[in-house]
């Protein structure tokens, strides 16, 4: 019987379809934060499905090997994802997404270095993609590892140096010419010593992964949501190439559908911060300019006033950010929710979609704390109210609510759409102290005449003001 008519290769097969049709079917779930929960279980299992048919697959070697990483892999993933603050997500994220395209990249290596001293026994397409999808996978590798570390604090947010992109397009190129003349030694020509060829092989993974690295070292903090995207679609391209290398059609649909996923996600957060693509991929993220200086005063409120502020309002709109999550205050922000709206005030959550820092950042931290979908609003769904709100709560928003993105040319985020919120009747901004935010750069909003700072811990604050709504009216609430 062939392998192709072995009934373990056909089992593997329709699990790899199976596994497939869940992906899929997973990803449509995650596109509705109700449903997010049960694609995210559902890919899951697909997951786990294509992993144990893998086993079935004849000739496979090195199996204790296998398994022993599979543990490692498992306990690690599992003991970290129940460990890991939600303010540290983010730099998760990137590693877990680092971890991916390193893993496509180790296999177009052990593939290359395979053909560097045996027979040539594959073709010339697939030592192509090979190589690809090394480039691509340890250019994900590199630079998520960078990305991580500045999310994490362990790196300045941008180093740039005079010719940085040229220098950066020469390395690429070197990276290039490195993998064509691999693939040329090992399938044309026949002269090549296996030590010639590991040496190029070497060089070339040498240069892919300082590609990476020289890509996200200028690239800005407030632009880390399009990092964390772009270097998502690396990995899944990188996969879903080697998927073909290996003729695994588990990792070909899988790498496509997050190539895919992560090409949309990336220019819709390029979008969102008004970058064109071609920035993204090729330009200085976080760009440089000298704002022009701001002028007034910001105002302090006490706590007491802004419950009455917000107890008597019609409308009031909380706009969440990073700092929100730093000081794990969305528990205390949903309780407050529940005071207003017990005392007959509408409310709504504004979400910008690169607030936080990852894509889908403050969804997440408010739907742990039970938040329900239906109040959260998105940016191009609320700005339009904001005129006819009476108190928008700023809690750990920065960059996304600074109104010099719309009036000054010379300010690093100008052109970036943002939250309205200087548009309320009544703006006010909890914050622990007078510091920038992640752009590095001073927001006019603090300074408006309209605005009022309540300078604290996130969450201290906000308890502060649910006792100061129990306390209107003697307590009625």
């Amino acid at each position: 019987m062939s392998a192709a008519m072995d009934p373990r290769t056909l089992l593997a097969a329709a699990s790899y379809f199976v596994a497939a049709t869940l992906f899929l079917l997973g990803l449509q779930r995650m596109a509705s934060p109700v449903t997010a929960r049960s694609g995210i279980r559902w890919a899951g299992a697909g997951m786990l499905i294509a992993t144990a048919a893998t086993f079935l697959l004849p000739g496979l070697h090195n199996l204790p090997l296998i398994v022993l990483a599979l543990v490692i892999g498992t306990v690690a993933a599992w003991v970290s994802g129940k460990k890991v603050a939600i303010t540290d997500m983010p730099q998760m994220v990137a590693l877990y997404n680092g971890m991916g395209g390193g893993s496509a990249a180790a296999i177009g290596a052990v593939e290359l270095l395979r053909l560097s001293g045996g027979p040539r026994d594959t073709s010339t397409t697939s030592l192509v993609l090979a190589v690809i999808g090394a480039l691509i996978g340890a250019v994900s590798l590199s630079g998520s590892i960078i990305a991580w570390a500045k999310l994490d604090g362990r790196m300045d947010k941008r180093y740039t140096f005079p010719g940085q992109q040229a220098f950066n397009a020469i390395v690429f190129l070197a990276a290039l010419a490195l993998g064509a003349a691999a693939v040329w030694m090992i399938a044309i020509a026949p002269t090549s010593t296996p030590n010639d060829v590991r040496m190029i092989v070497l060089g070339f993974f040498v240069a892919a992964l300082a590609v990476g690295v020289l890509m996200t070292l200028p690239i800005g903090g407030a632009d880390m949501p399009v990092v964390i995207s772009l270097y998502n679609a690396f990995t899944g391209l990188a996969v879903a190439f080697e998927g073909y290398v290996l003729h695994n059609e588990a990792l070909i649909i899988a790498g496509t559908r997050v190539g895919a996923a992560g090409m949309l996600l990336t220019r819709l957060m390029a979008k969102a911060m008004n970058r064109p693509i071609s920035g993204v991929l090729f330009g200085s993220f976080g760009g440089g300019g000298e704002a022009k200086e701001i002028t007034g005063s910001q105002k302090p409120i006490e706590a007491g006033d802004v419950a009455a502020l917000m107890g008597y309002a019609e409308r009031v709109v909380i706009v969440p950010g990073y700092g929100m999550a730093v000081a794990q205050a969305q528990h205390k922000i949903w309780e407050l929710t529940q005071k207003l709206m017990d005392r007959g005030v509408k409310v709504k959550f504004a979400i910008h979609p690169v607030a936080g820092r990852m894509p889908g950042h403050m969804n997440v931290l408010l739907a742990e704390a039970g938040v329900p979908y239906d109040l959260i609003a998105d940016m191009d769904d609320i700005n339009p109210e904001f005129k006819n709100t009476d108190v928008a709560l700023v809690i750990g928003a920065n960059d996304v609510v600074n109104p010099v993105a719309k009036t000054d040319p010379a300010s690093p985020i100008y052109g970036m759409p943002i939250l309205d919120v200087v548009d309320a009747k009544n703006v006010v901004v909890i914050k622990r102290g007078r510091g920038t935010g992640f752009a590095g750069i001073e927001n006019a909003l603090f300074y408006a005449d309209n605005t009022r700072m309540l300078f604290g811990d996130g969450a201290e604050m906000a308890a502060a003001l649910v006792s100061e709504l129990k306390g209107l009216d003697g307590g009625g609430h």
